[in-house]
């Protein structure tokens, strides 16, 4: 099974940019669909952004022209760029992946604090 690792996050004032990256090892990526989702205080995890092995990807409406999703999978990476950040961005980001004929995440990163100030 595959295990994930992120890095990046850290504080930015509104308006600001910042970049995640995910790391996966221990299976063959082009396996799963990888994707970005974050969990502000108080509230359920959301889906941010997925990525499918051939590069299709989604962006939920919040976020749309402002993050991009993007994989090497040469790399085993899958990186979140996010800019125009907003204070309501802030959370805990996670990498998770699902098998290509699944719904079900099997997999998470350890999470990554984004906190942006106004």
């Amino acid at each position: 099974q595959v295990q994930l690792v992120e890095s990046g996050g850290g504080l930015v004032q509104a308006g600001g940019s910042l970049r995640l990256s995910c790391v996966a090892s221990g299976s063959d990526i082009l396996d799963y669909v990888l994707g970005w989702f974050r969990q502000a205080p108080g509230k359920e995890r959301e889906m941010v952004a997925t990525i499918t092995t051939y590069g299709a990807t989604y962006l939920m409406d919040s976020v749309t022209g402002r993050f991009a999703i993007s994989r090497d999978n040469d790399k085993n990476t899958v990186d979140l760029q996010m800019n125009s950040l907003k204070p309501e961005d802030t959370g805990i980001y996670y990498c998770g992946a699902r098998y290509i004929d699944s719904s079900q995440y099997l997999a998470w990163g350890q999470g990554a604090q984004v906190t942006v100030s106004p």
